[in-house]
């Protein structure tokens, strides 16, 4: 295993132990176990070969989309779900939420696909694969997803080799498109306008600072250079230990704690692109080394690609959109999946460094150019 990716998910994982046991003192206990467990789960997922994952990629994908056309049947929301259906209650307090298992599947459903078939003529193929379970999600309501999902599905494509210019022109003939669409979709669901709205005349509406981004704000700045500890947040506002977690991790551990959490992100871009930099290194390049370079990016972008979103809407840039911070806010479905995704980002860098050819791993092999 790769020392610097799970010391970056022990480090993710302790901020977000702090943040919560000041957000949320009751949950503490609870948001351990959970981590011990993910924990234990990115060990054992980290000791299956790539070529496991890509075997089993379209079984896992097909799995998570009946579980995404269950949600729309018999999932439950919440009492700010805003009449969204996402979980899957299996009884008890637990729930599941599919759609933070359908990224997982696409990346593993694209990365087979393209490892066994390549990527010539295969873009229509693809595009089906990422439009139906974006759509799937699109239809729970879940705009935040949905855009992840989508934007998820077109990395990899461009990380499996297809050409910049077909992307693009795939990107606006579906930009195109989905314009009349639009309209319908945010007429049935309104509370996505609102929020957007919102968001863009918060400060006309809303006195200054009193608005849930506006305290998560102020929670930061009072955390100073080194923080206050778990001693509880000065102002108390929903999702605190959820979306708004980054806000709670700056008042226990302050700007030392937010620079560490974003050194932590940087650590598993770092560790997921050396993949692919190792693996051009790789002659001949075997399907099980080109689909590793597919699932380590799309992992990577999974996991860093929903923490600027998370980032983003804790700035005051992007409405609210209900994204966890990856492996530090509360909840279970979220960081499971995010520890899923980093143990076959450590099964790509072990495969990767074991067929490279000795003369690439042992400097003193390497011939010396004569003079």
């Amino acid at each position: 295993m790769s020392i610097q990716l799970l010391m970056a998910q022990v480090l993710l994982m302790a901020l977000g132990l702090m943040g919560i046991a000041a957000a949320s003192p009751d949950r503490i206990l609870d948001h351990g176990v959970k981590e011990v467990i993910a924990l234990v789960v990115t060990i054992i997922v980290a000791r299956f070969p790539p070529r496991f994952f890509l075997k089993h990629g379209t079984t896992f994908w097909l799995v998570t989309l009946a579980l995404l056309v269950a949600v729309l049947f018999i999932g439950v929301g919440t009492e700010t779900s805003s009449g969204t259906r996402r979980w899957l209650n299996f009884g008890g307090p637990f729930k599941f939420q599919p759609s933070e298992l359908a990224k997982l599947g696409l990346i593993l459903q694209l990365g087979s696909f393209f490892s066994r078939r390549g990527v010539q003529n295969k873009l229509l193929s693809a595009t089906g694969m990422i439009i139906f379970t974006t759509l799937l999600v699109i239809f729970e309501p879940d705009m935040g997803t949905s855009v992840l999902t989508f934007g998820l599905g077109i990395i990899l494509m461009f990380a499996a080799g297809v050409r910049i210019s077909n992307i693009a022109g795939l990107m606006l003939a579906l930009g195109l498109m989905s314009i009349p669409m639009l309209s319908v979709y945010l007429e049935r669901h309104p509370y996505i306008r609102d929020r957007f709205f919102g968001h863009m005349s918060r400060d006309e509406t809303l006195p200054t600072g009193l608005d849930q981004i506006g305290m998560a704000h102020r929670d930061l700045t009072f955390g100073g250079w080194w923080g206050h500890g778990p001693d509880g947040l000065r102002w108390q506002y929903f999702a605190a230990h959820t979306d708004m977690v980054v806000a709670a991790v700056g008042f226990t551990s302050g700007l030392l704690g937010v620079c560490m959490l974003f050194f932590s992100y940087w650590i598993i871009v770092s560790s997921s692109l050396q993949v692919s930099q190792l693996a051009a290194r790789v002659r001949p390049m075997s399907k099980e080394v080109h689909g590793a370079t597919i699932l380590a990016t799309g992992c990577m972008f999974m996991i860093v690609g929903q923490a600027f979103v998370n980032l983003a809407v804790a700035a005051g840039i992007f409405p609210v959109t209900g994204v966890p911070l990856p492996l530090v806010s509360y909840g279970f479905s979220s960081m499971l999946t995010m520890s899923v995704a980093l143990g076959i980002i450590h099964s790509c860098i072990r495969c990767v460094r074991e067929q490279l050819p000795e003369e690439a791993t042992n400097p003193d092999l390497v011939p010396v150019p004569a003079d």
